[in-house]
């Protein structure tokens, strides 16, 4: 692998040695984990899709995701920062979980991320459906105790069950806020206003009022 910083950290392929189609696929062409000694930031793939109720595809986003950061520059001349020379950042990979027993791939998930952060990395995850955010959270919960979130999403988020099933990509959120990791009071929505019904379901949750719940 091509370095950006002679010395210090391991950045992505020099598109002037090897060519951008060239290589195994890594997010951004960064090196994979095990091509170096230790990374800031884990890329994680999680090809999962199953808790979907209308379209599936979204399995295949690490894949596609990687393929379109190819044409990724280890400079952004609009922020005038290069992200890749300040801390190591490695691709594991996409992990193996299970499409069809959801409760086994929150599980997997769960213990993925815990382990890629054991050692003090941080995760981005390359989805996936939104089930997933439920065992991403409840890694971090189980170090860092509540926490908060920001979510800019289309949809809260937070049914209770969909056709009867607690784990989908429309439940994660409520789930997250009944078992303790997710503590936050309110969401980052956009394309309709909440609904009367969205306004009182957090008014059932067994805890203090917060700065920010909706009126």
């Amino acid at each position: 692998m091509a370095t950006n910083n002679p010395g210090s950290f391991i950045g992505p392929v020099d598109a002037t040695r090897v060519p951008r189609y060239a290589e195994p696929t890594t997010f951004a062409r960064l090196p994979r984990l095990d091509e170096v000694s230790r990374a800031d930031v884990t890329i994680l793939g999680i090809p999962f899709d199953s808790g979907v109720s209308y379209r599936p595809g979204a399995r295949f986003g690490p894949g596609h995701i990687r393929a379109a950061s190819k044409l990724l520059r280890p400079y952004n001349p609009a922020l005038k920062v290069s992200p890749f020379a300040n801390q190591q950042v490695a691709d594991f990979g996409d992990i193996g979980v299970n499409p069809f027993d959801i409760q086994e791939a929150l599980t997997t998930v769960q213990s993925a991320v815990t382990d890629l952060r054991a050692d003090g990395s941080s995760v981005l995850t390359l989805g996936g459906d939104h089930t997933i955010a439920l065992p991403i959270l409840r890694s971090l919960a189980r170090d860092h105790g509540p926490i908060a979130v920001l979510h800019f999403d289309a949809h809260l988020d937070t049914w209770d069950t969909y056709f009867g099933q607690p784990f989908t990509h429309g439940t994660p959120f409520r789930r997250a806020s009944e078992e303790g990791p997710d503590r936050h009071g309110a969401f980052a929505a956009h394309r309709y206003p909440w609904t009367a019904l969205q306004r009182e379901r957090p008014r059932r949750r067994p805890r203090p009022r917060l700065p920010g719940d909706p009126q």
